[in-house]
């Protein structure tokens, strides 16, 4: 799913350009879902956080089982340099891990097949909008039921459901509460709320 027209990515070493394919249709990644990325944003000459993000990435791998061929300080050398080869104002910044090749029990990866990519998609930041809420009927998953721990590809159709549900009702988008019937998140965004004057 490209977002833009203006991509560039890093896979095996270099930077290509365009909606590279990264994935082979026997790669273990591809039929066991357990690729996991990470998101940032470039505007205004900022990567707000990007060192948190690229941990992030780094983290999320290791808890699917992954091994990081490379270390949060190399991404971040990577996208500095794949942000000025970009030349856009604003982007959305992709790091992704996945592995190619299983253990013998076929379900758990290989970690030494890990591989790894970086997206830029040359994107602005969306304007500010009314956003019309309701609750969504499907739950966010806890640490129990579910790898939570990892920002996983495998966790989005769950979200994808919530936002299809919402809108067939005539909303935008939807809180999902937790299995404690906490607020955990929308389906595209984190939640925060405002009271006494206090961001909470």
């Amino acid at each position: 799913m490209a977002l833009s027209k203006h991509i560039l990515t890093f896979f095996q070493g270099a930077w290509h350009e365009g909606n590279t394919p990264i994935l082979g249709a026997a790669d273990h990644s591809t039929w066991h879902g357990n690729l996991v990325f990470d998101g940032a944003r470039l505007f205004d000459g900022v990567i707000p956080d990007l060192e948190l993000h690229m941990a992030r990435i780094v983290r999320s791998a290791q808890s699917m089982g992954l091994e990081p061929p490379v270390d949060a300080e190399t991404l971040i050398g990577l996208v500095r340099d794949g942000v000025a080869r970009l030349g856009a104002q604003a982007a959305y910044i992709r790091p992704m891990m996945w592995s190619t090749e299983a253990t013998a029990s076929i379900l758990d990866p290989d970690p030494e097949s890990t591989e790894f990519a970086i997206c830029l998609e040359a994107l602005p930041m969306p304007e500010p909008a009314p956003m019309p809420l309701t609750v969504s009927p499907f739950r966010r998953p806890r640490q129990d039921t579910a790898l939570t721990e990892a920002k996983a590809a495998c966790l989005y159709p769950n979200n994808a459901r919530i936002i299809t549900e919402a809108k067939k009702r005539g909303f935008k988008n939807a809180l999902s509460l937790d299995l404690d019937d906490h607020v955990a998140e929308t389906a595209s965004t984190n939640v925060f709320m405002v009271r006494d004057g206090v961001v909470q």
